[in-house]
């Protein structure tokens, strides 16, 4: 499905933006015409690539918003073989809090080098680019004041995490820690609630963004 150059084009451009866009402008990222591009998100959306709702507007009829769908593997589906693997490496780590530090810090540095280059926005849409790029699939939003909170509709890392789940968040955990310390360095993590790893809905609440 993304080997078509428009439908990969497509949904990159929904996973650089991290939030739901109307289908004209997603037309607009790809130079196409939107009666085309309509067609070719809807080929997405049958193929449980991405999602789409309909958006109530103040005069006319509703408008459809795109979302790259929960379950929806980054860049196509991975070999069974790479999940695997994860999973027995997750399951051969202990679970110890020295360890989960290790595994915490670690994931600081790789999470530092994660941020995706370019995009337009402020540090709260770069953050959920970064995390949609790694699969996540976040939506965003605010419950209090000054504090963000994204609910991850998507765990690209689930049979690592049946193996092992502390071992997993944890590094998940360094992970986006380091994507704030380039992204919004003033910035930290409140909140970090994994969850069920096939329903998702693990929580990330981070407070002080610039302007927030």
């Amino acid at each position: 499905m993304l080997a078509q150059r428009t439908r990969a084009h497509l949904f990159a451009s929904l996973a650089e933006l991290g939030r739901p866009a109307q289908t004209d402008e997603l037309a607009a990222a790809v130079g196409l015409h939107a009666s085309g591009v309509r067609l070719h998100l809807e080929r997405l959306e049958r193929a449980g690539l991405v999602r789409r709702e309909r958006v109530p507007q103040t005069t006319g009829r509703p408008r459809d918003a795109w979302t790259i769908a929960p379950d929806a593997p980054p860049g196509g589906q991975p070999p069974a073989a790479y999940a695997q693997l994860a999973g027995w490496l997750a399951g051969s780590i202990s679970p110890r809090p020295v360890r989960l530090r290790e595994l915490e810090r670690a994931g600081r540095r790789l999470g530092a080098e994660l941020v995706p280059a370019g995009g337009t926005g402020g540090p709260e849409e770069a953050l959920g680019r970064a995390l949609t790029a790694l699969g996540f699939a976040p939506a965003r939003g605010h419950e209090r004041p000054g504090h963000t909170v994204y609910r991850l509709g998507s765990c690209p890392y689930r049979e690592a995490v049946r193996a092992n789940q502390p071992v997993v968040c944890a590094l998940h955990r360094g992970i986006t820690r380091g994507l704030l310390d380039v992204i919004a360095p003033g910035a930290r993590v409140t909140r970090f609630e994994p969850r069920d790893p096939d329903a998702a809905g693990c929580v990330i609440e981070v407070a002080g963004f610039p302007g927030g």
